[in-house]
């Protein structure tokens, strides 16, 4: 089993406060396996190569300390939260590609939108695309990689709200 990691720790104390979530992904990464691309329009299932939880709790777990390192907060939360009393922000994310490809790199195409809190004013709505390679072969590379390209969103997601 494979799960996402998070680039460095975030402080652990101060801050402004963020909500990471709600997270969605695109249909075909709605299962518990990893997925490669392996060429043109055409995906392979790796069927012994499974994510450790569910994909969104994970993105959103590792979303929310790689932007409490960015932003320098510990005050990050994940969706469902009770209310959103101390928060100044809410970063909702809508990951529509997450997959490895045979050529060795990761890929990954997502939009964003943050509001500002309390209110949901939407302060800005983006997308990125990016590709990441793969430092070796298999799998945990793969995630690797994957890790690296969420790591770079967050500082996508920081550079948006300046």
């Amino acid at each position: 089993m494979y799960k996402l990691t998070a680039e460095g720790k975030p402080p652990t104390a101060g801050g402004i406060g963020i909500g990471v979530g709600p997270v969605t992904v695109a249909d075909y990464l709605s299962r518990p396996n990893l997925v490669m691309q392996e060429g043109g329009n055409k995906l392979a299932i790796a069927e012994s190569h499974r994510w450790a939880g569910e994909l969104e709790d994970n993105i959103a777990r590792v979303m929310a300390a790689n932007l409490g390192n960015e932003m320098r907060t510990s005050h990050v939360l994940t969706y469902p939260w009770n209310g959103d009393e101390g928060l100044s922000y809410q970063i909702t994310l809508d990951i529509r590609e997450l997959h490895g490809h045979a050529e060795g790199h990761a890929v990954l195409d997502a939009a964003w939108r943050v509001y500002s809190l309390p209110g949901r004013t939407m302060v800005t709505s983006r997308t990125w695309t990016a590709t990441e390679p793969f430092a070796a072969d298999g799998y945990e590379e793969l995630v690797a990689a994957e890790s690296r390209l969420l790591a770079r969103l967050a500082r996508q997601i920081r550079a948006s709200l300046k």
